[in-house]
């Protein structure tokens, strides 16, 4: 058993009384392991009453003694690791993990190695087993994991949850991981993973309120498909719904939950909400009166277990209960979703007398030596080199090198929001250091400057406690001794952290008092209370507290800080703040350059800190570097040729400066503890670096639409439609060896495409290669993507070494959604097949016939769904009704296009559904939005936005096939339409 297995397993099993397992007797059908999945169910289900099963459908399901079924908690959290959970029994204080920490999502999804991701979820599973066996209440055994949101956007703050920009690239990942978590027997689930956050959750500014437009092709091709791939293969058992509202209906209740995911598997799904959303429906949201009218409609729609009002069930199981005695539900559908929540169950070993074939799973797994050893490998292979120029990597390690170490990460592991406590720390410092030993030597500096501040009023400096507690600062020394002295950390925007050389912990506001206390390891929390801004005013500076806070009225307009009678600092108002000079102790960047100045190469470690820089709520503005640690990186450049930058961070970044001037570039994501190993190991070529990008870095934060415009076709995001020239292409990455392509060969037969082609290491090393294959479609009716992968392989090779690399798709994976006919449709065309090395890399084309359908021209004289238009300008997708169906929400001048209507020898009348709580018209154009007017129709104030009502015009010259543009006039929803 691990250290920290053995120091959990003492510590919480004293504190909740748990001994070893019950083995009890088989008393009740639903407890025999050898009856049928349903035959339990059923018999437990039959069991219940009417209340019990009420009482299921909280996150907290509680105890029935009177069946001998314990209690049970949905949601562990277990995005790259088992992460810190909520004690029920402690006031739902959290309470933190210290097991095994692989890298972010996003880094897991670099290695472009299923199978070994497969492992790492593998290992999270065990650890879920062996923390659960520590503390069932605290740490269950439904894990929230994976994150399968596309990262359409790089600025989305939770950028690091996810895994790619490619929902197929998604789907391999969150399938391997998946399996890995629930292991080999479908029968029986080690752990029950969770997919997050069904649909379209890619922005975090006021996410409990925005809509996602998703038209049909961008929800059927791209947001869908990230979900239905694990789903399908039975690599996940559930999904959780987002907060954020799909085409204007909140995805708390997404008739998708049953319409859509329930037939991507034969299985029970445990559909989840996510924390607080259901209250959102009555609150934020106001889509629903009561919440009895909102839980209603959320069972209804699919979702089975209220994540909500932390441990109390109470507002639940009260406004279920109250909607059954009104109508609103029946007894039949809270049975549904309780059958859905025992199947879990029944599968996890729930009900089994002995718990079932993983209860032997003990707490000796987390942070097991084999867990440690995996943590590094997939933390080497999740390494991406971006950049290296005149073989600037690998370093040399002969006796007598020199190497500098530099940068504000240099020295720290940073973990975030979904980790677990690390239980050792292996830094990029130690690690080099480690790995060169004694042949060489390293210097180091973290290029922060250490400053001290002194209230020009008073003459006094700002002074921090010491030990480890700390203490709230105030002015009284007269003298910049080091309990005055703060290392100034810069992460972008003018935001910095303090770090007081008193202690080495960071100032922050803490329990939303006016005091600032020097007492935390590191940025941290939900509210994240160590940030600062320098203001500069006049010739000295204001200390600004920039804490994440949402609610001003928290702390009004006191932002600044001053020194209060006794000399201790409280937020104040800015014009009652104190004015500071700042001392520089110490520049950052001058030791920087010293360290590095003489090295054989020098290391710069710059990135993000995971609390401050975007994360859950917090959106990124820009994806620059902060303006300090690009500073650094030109100061250090300049005094050492031979400058190496890690840049250590979840999402891209616009590292043009760097990528024109620095000779060799690696990324990684916040890894875990191995991170240091991982860094070295690829520096100095032990491992060769074959992580690949899973997100198209782009130039400029101008090269992106705005952060809500989901339409990635219309606005051409991705790699799949972008036309610029990004800074590195989706599946970027280099290798110390290069690879040769050769002989590529093609073939379709039994609904499934094959491709062959020749590999070859043609460099003086073994190295990874990932094998990308692409395809695209030559002609469609429709705008296709630029390019699309459809499968890849990570191969290994030895110097000189060639394999034939085998790549197969299904045909049906051509296909694209035909708005015509609500279908997916593989067209006649030609497609190319790309293989290389990124889809900016091609090495080998070849052509691909297939002989498919042909989408005919549209037929409008049948009722057209609005929504199912072919472009647009200055609508909105809409909810048709609260319960299902989605329609087009126009305003003053906004338009519709369907394109290639063939109107025969002419139709004579518009029909529209429209809803309007004022009034408006809709004007037929053909062949432009100020072509030939065909025809308009009033459309009457019908009082609610959910009240439709048929509208007719006559039309004239509407004959012959052209494209029919619907031109609005008015506020108005527009659901369907025919013209005849």
């Amino acid at each position: 058993m691990s250290l920290v297995g053995r120091a959990l397993t003492a510590a919480l099993l004293a504190v909740v009384g748990l001994g070893a397992p019950a083995h009890a007797q088989t008393t009740y059908p639903f407890q025999n392991p050898k009856l049928s999945l349903d035959a339990r169910v059923d018999d437990l289900l039959g069991r219940l009453t009417l209340d019990e099963k009420v009482s299921l459908l909280h996150q907290y399901e509680p105890a029935i003694p009177r069946l001998g079924i314990k209690a049970f908690k949905t949601g562990t959290e277990a995005l790259h690791g088992i992460a810190w959970s909520t004690d029920i029994h402690n006031s739902g204080a959290v309470v933190t993990a210290q097991g095994t920490v692989f890298p972010q999502a996003v880094g897991l999804a670099s290695t472009w190695n299923p199978a070994l991701i497969k492992q790492v979820g593998s290992a999270v599973g065990d650890e879920a087993r062996g923390y659960h066996t520590i503390n069932p209440d605290v740490w269950g055994l439904q894990l929230w994991a994976p994150v399968v949101n596309l990262l359409r956007d790089p600025r989305w703050g939770r950028n690091e949850e996810g895994y790619s920009e490619d929902p197929y690239l998604t789907g391999a990942i969150s399938t391997a991981y998946g399996s890995g978590i629930e292991g080999p027997d479908p029968d029986h689930l080690r752990a029950a993973p969770v997919l997050k956050h069904y649909l379209a959750n890619n922005n975090e500014a006021n996410r409990d309120t925005t809509s996602s437009d998703l038209r049909p092709r961008v929800e059927n091709e791209y947001d869908r498909k990230a979900f239905s791939a694990a789903i399908s293969a039975d690599a996940a058992t559930g999904v959780m719904a987002s907060y954020n509202l799909v085409n204007g209906r909140p995805d708390t209740v997404n008739p998708d939950l049953n319409d859509v995911v329930r037939k991507w598997t034969g299985r029970d799904l445990l559909n989840v909400s996510d924390a607080g959303a259901p209250n959102n429906l009555v609150g934020s949201e106001k889509y629903y009166p009561t919440l009895a009218a909102g839980d209603a409609a959320a069972l209804k729609a699919g979702l089975d277990s209220f994540t909500t009002d932390d441990a109390n069930a109470g507002p639940t199981t009260t406004a279920v209960k109250e909607a059954l005695s009104t109508g609103l539900l029946k007894e039949s559908d809270v049975d549904t979703a309780v059958r859905h929540i025992l199947s879990i169950r029944v599968r996890l070993g729930d009900f089994d007398p002995d718990g079932g074939p993983y209860a032997g799973i003990g707490a000796d797994v987390i942070d097991s030596p084999a867990h440690r050893k995996l943590a590094r490998q997939t933390a080497d292979q999740a390494a991406v080199l971006l950049k290296n120029s005149g073989h600037a990597l690998p370093l040399s390690a002969r006796t007598g090198t020199k190497v500098a170490v530099v940068g504000p990460l240099e020295n720290t592991l940073y973990t975030d929001w979904y980790s677990a406590a690390l239980p050792y720390t292996v830094t990029p410092l130690a690690g080099i250091r480690e790995r060169l030993g004694s042949a060489g030597t390293v210097t180091d500096s973290e290029g922060a400057d250490r400053i001290a501040l002194k209230d020009v009023g008073t003459g006094k400096y700002i002074t921090a406690g010491t030990g480890a507690s700390g203490a709230a600062l105030k002015e009284s020394a007269t003298s910049a001794d080091s309990t005055t002295q703060f290392d100034v950390f810069d992460w972008g925007q003018g935001k910095v952290t303090l770090r007081s050389v008193a202690n080495g912990r960071y100032a922050g506001r803490y329990d939303w008092g006016d005091t600032i206390v020097n007492d935390q390891a590191q940025p941290n929390g939900w509210y994240v209370q160590q940030m600062f801004t320098l203001e500069k005013d006049g010739g000295g500076y204001l200390l600004r507290y920039a804490g994440y806070e949402t609610d001003e009225s928290w702390y009004g307009d006191k932002k600044y800080l001053k020194a209060g009678d006794d000399g201790t600092l409280v937020l104040a108002t800015r014009d009652e703040a104190s004015h500071f000079s700042k001392d520089l102790i110490a520049g950052g960047t001058d030791q920087a350059v010293k360290a590095a100045k003489g090295a054989d190469a020098a290391v710069v470690v710059v990135g993000s800190m995971p609390f401050i820089n975007g994360r859950e709520a917090h959106d990124r503005t820009t994806m620059a570097l902060a303006e300090s640690q690009e500073n650094l990186i030109k100061a250090v450049r300049a005094a050492n040729p031979h400058t190496i930058v890690v840049v250590e961070n979840s999402y891209p970044t616009t590292l043009n400066w760097e990528q024109a001037n620095v000779p060799g570039i690696l990324w990684t994501t916040h890894a875990g503890a191995e991170t240091g190993h991982a860094i070295a190991d690829t520096l100095f070529g032990d491992s060769d670096p074959a992580g690949r990008l899973t997100q198209t870095w782009y130039r400029s934060d101008g090269d992106l639409p705005d952060i809500l415009d989901y339409d990635i076709i219309k606005s051409d995001r991705t790699y799949q439609y972008y036309r610029g020239t990004p800074l590195y292409p989706f599946g970027h990455g280099l290798s110390y060896t290069t690879f040769r392509y050769d002989d590529l060969r093609v073939s379709s037969a039994g609904g499934r495409v094959t491709a062959t082609v020749k590999v070859t290491d043609a460099g003086r090393r073994a190295g990874d290669e990932v094998v990308q294959l692409y395809t695209h479609q030559r002609t469609s009716r429709d705008k296709e993507p630029v390019r699309q992968l459809r499968a890849f392989q990570r191969v290994r090779l030895n110097a000189g070494r060639s394999t034939t690399v085998r790549l197969t798709f299904r045909t049906s994976d051509l296909a694209h959604w035909d708005v015509t006919r609500d279908r997916n449709v593989v067209e006649t065309s030609t497609y190319d097949v790309l293989v290389g090395a990124s889809s900016a890399d091609i090495r080998q084309r070849a052509a691909l016939h297939l002989n498919g359908e042909t989408i005919p021209a549209r037929d409008l004289t049948r009722p057209t769904r609005a929504v199912d238009f072919d472009d647009y300008r200055g609508v909105r997708l809409v909810d048709e009704t609260k319960e299902r169906g989605d329609a087009v929400g126009a305003a003053d001048g906004g338009w519709l296009r369907f394109a290639d209507v063939s109107l025969g020898a002419g139709a004579a009348t518009f029909t529209g559904s429209a809803a309007s709580a004022g009034s408006g018209s809709i004007e037929v154009h053909l062949d432009s939005p100020a072509g030939p007017l065909a025809g308009t129709t009033t459309v009457a104030g019908t009082g609610d936005v959910y009240e439709y009502a048929t509208t007719t015009a006559a039309l004239h010259g509407a004959k012959g096939r052209h494209d029919v543009y619907l031109v609005f006039h008015g506020d108005l929803r527009l659901s369907t339409f025919s013209l005849r």
